[in-house]
């Protein structure tokens, strides 16, 4: 996501014709845009993407469950 907002900010200077940007070659002003399209393909392949959205949800579930035992009354104690 760095590189897409990167890619935007270049895009826009260079359109603008800001700054030193404006004497930058399109290419590299592109190119964060091709960076961020091989980290998502990366992400996908390597199942990172999956592995981050399957601990996101084992999160929610472990909060769900403890706000259910507070207001049950119930104290969370750990095992010795």
């Amino acid at each position: 996501m760095y590189f897409l907002g990167l890619g935007l900010i270049l895009l826009a200077l260079k359109y603008f014709e800001f700054g030193p940007v404006a004497n930058w070659s399109w290419t590299v002003v592109l190119a964060p845009f091709a960076l961020a399209a091989l980290w998502w393909a990366w992400a996908d392949w390597s199942g990172y993407s999956k592995k981050k959205a399957m601990d996101r949800m084992q999160q929610r579930k472990e909060d769900r469950i403890e706000k259910q035992r507070t207001a049950l009354g119930f104290t969370s104690r750990k095992r010795r």
